[in-house]
């Protein structure tokens, strides 16, 4: 099973991943994406990471 991980530092809080994967992706109170859930479900967690205006997330 891969291991979906938000580097903070990165994240702008576009909200992309949580549009694209929000069983996975939430964007906090601190205006950070966070991982909520390591079940990819019907989205692609590759895809959402790939889709990172500034590569915050990976899938390992």
């Amino acid at each position: 099973m891969s291991k979906v991980r938000v580097n903070e530092d990165l994240c702008i809080g576009c909200g992309t991943c949580e549009s694209l994967c929000p069983n996975v992706f939430k964007i906090e109170e601190d205006g950070k994406s966070h991982v909520i859930s390591q079940e990819c479900g019907d989205c692609n967690c590759q895809e959402t990471a790939d889709s990172c205006p500034v590569s915050a997330i990976s899938v390992e």
